[in-house]
């Protein structure tokens, strides 16, 4: 029986393909920090991997389980005692039931049971087409913890505060959002469309309308659905809301109500929004004298291997102190003299205190991603990953930066459906990175696109500007660590020289490719490559 499992995990109704040697399947199934559990059309368990046994210790061996039908297991569950007797105590009959009825055809709903010592188990059940069932438990305690915790952080903000799904219904909310709306708790607005709920609130009269009902939800609807859009919006009982809106990493969507009645916090807050132009402008032209002079001092690590490594050691205990000192200096001028500086002077230091310490962490993350790398060590959590999204993300991110220097930044639009086999947040750094360097090379009022195709059984990332790009004999040597030759713009960003080889690195990871081209005078593309999803 066991031998026949394997061999139809592995290959499957129709499929073409050899099976592996079953032992190896099993052995893989052991290996899953996931219980799997195979059951018979009459519900008669016919295999169960060794991590079962991990998250229910008190159960007998598995070898003991087979052919047990579900409902016995689950009995046999609550009679080891580990099943929290709140799940069940009083109606023991009616949990069986419950869990039964995961076992039926169309029901895919997962469920939830809280073990005794405080963990929490999820439990999900599939039909296979050739009869039977697949069950499985995994241990989500952490993930519901972490759930847990971002209810009570958004119910503790100040702003009301939503979440939506990818589908545009609501995920999560906090009070204030719900009672704006003219709900009395949270719970009675969940999975409600937004246009739905704007219905609601058109038809309540809960807001003030500066132009017709029809404009004023279209209105709402195009702030609502872009990258980044934001509004103000008065209510009925005369408060004003700053209305602000972001596209999630999952396709979903962010919404925060400020309320900005107070003339003196509308202020407060325009003040912020140029004090923090005014500190990434200079953020950004620190970064560059700071990583320049950076890589200037790392060149010397060509002379071998030892007198690398002591020249790279001896140049970071310098870097180091650089950022530091800045840091202490600054916030010692605070801490001994607060009343001697203006509001403006205090946001300026806690600004150049804040990018030392920005500046620090890039360059510290990015030498740690490559030495991770360098030693096999680097673990990558891959699964489809919608590359739209990953190009939008990346868009977001630079988009400040090319306004400042007028560039016409432009997405092309993949299919919704086009996903790349990969870690998200890898995938979303190697894309940030190539964007950020496609913004700081290209002259201003020049243009920066991304885009991606696909090609066989790869997804193909490019971005492409069209500023003065590198020489043909350069093109290698910046893919090495430390190296930057820059695309020639007068006063053009230069980086530490690690970013295009932690992407080139990544790449390789996923078992893909980074391939530059470029020309002088020519722009400069670089293209990734990388398994897309089945």
């Amino acid at each position: 029986m066991a031998v026949t499992l394997a061999q139809q995990l592995y290959a499957g109704p129709g499929d073409s393909r050899a099976p592996a040697d079953p032992a190896t399947v099993l052995e893989a199934l052991d290996c899953l920090r996931v219980a799997v559990a195979v059951f018979d059309a009459g519900t008669h368990l016919r295999y169960l991997n060794r991590h079962y046994g991990y998250l229910f210790r008190a159960m007998p061996p598995a070898a003991t389980l087979i052919g047990k039908r579900y409902e016995e297991l689950v009995r046999v569950e609550l009679a080891g005692g580990e099943i929290a007797p709140a799940c069940w105590a009083k109606d023991e009959d009616g949990y069986v039931a419950q869990r039964l009825a995961q076992l039926r055809i169309n029901d895919h709903q997962p469920r939830d049971i809280r073990l005794a010592d405080g963990r929490i188990i999820e439990i999900k059940a599939r039909e296979i087409p050739s009869g039977g069932w697949i069950v499985l438990w995994s241990d989500a305690t952490s993930a519901r913890n972490a759930y847990n915790r971002l209810v009570t952080a958004v119910e503790l903000s100040a702003d009301a505060f939503a979440l939506w799904d990818k589908n545009d219904r609501l995920a999560l909310c906090n009070q204030a959002f719900a009672h704006l709306h003219g709900s009395a708790s949270a719970e009675k607005l969940a999975g409600i469309g937004f246009a739905d709920m704007i219905d609601s609130v058109l038809q309540r009269g809960l807001v003030v309308l500066d132009c017709t009902a029809d404009a004023w939800r279209e209105k709402r609807l195009v702030t609502h659905r872009a990258d980044a859009g934001a509004l103000t919006v008065t209510m009925a009982n005369g408060k004003a809301y700053l209305v602000r809106e972001r596209t999630t990493g999952d396709g979903g969507r962010a919404t925060v109500y400020t309320d900005v009645t107070d003339q003196q916090r509308a202020e407060t807050a325009l003040a912020e929004v140029r004090d923090a132009l005014d500190k990434s402008a200079a953020r950004a032209h620190w970064q560059a004298n700071y990583l320049a002079d950076l890589t200037k001092r790392l060149d010397a690590a060509e002379q071998g291997a030892a007198q690398a490594k002591t020249t790279f050691l001896r140049t970071m205990s310098h870097e180091l102190k650089t950022p530091l000192n800045a840091i202490i200096g600054f916030s010692d001028l605070l801490r001994t003299a607060p009343g001697h500086f203006s509001p403006e002077q205090i946001g300026e230091y806690a600004g150049l205190i804040h990018l030392a310490g920005t500046n620090l962490l890039r360059m510290q993350n990015q030498i740690l991603d490559l030495t991770k790398i360098a030693a096999g060590r680097y673990p990558l959590k891959r699964a489809p990953v919608p590359v739209a999204s990953m190009l939008y993300g990346a868009s977001d991110t630079v988009c400040e930066r090319a306004e400042q220097k007028t560039i016409s930044l432009r997405v092309e639009a993949p299919p919704a459906d086009l996903c790349a086999d990969a870690d998200e947040n890898a995938l979303s750094a190697m894309v940030c990175q190539l964007a950020e360097n496609a913004v700081a090379f290209t002259q201003n009022g020049g243009t920066v696109m991304l885009s991606a195709t696909r090609a066989g059984e790869r997804v193909r990332i490019v971005v492409a500007d069209n500023g003065p790009g590198v020489a043909a004999e350069d093109l290698q040597r910046i893919l090495e660590p430390f190296e930057q030759v820059g695309q020639g713009i007068a006063g053009s960003a230069r980086g530490s020289g690690l970013g295009l080889p932690l992407v080139a690195a990544l790449a390789e990871l996923h078992g893909g490719t980074l391939t530059i081209d470029s020309a002088h005078g020519e722009g400069f593309t670089a293209t990734l490559d990388l398994p897309a999803a089945r």
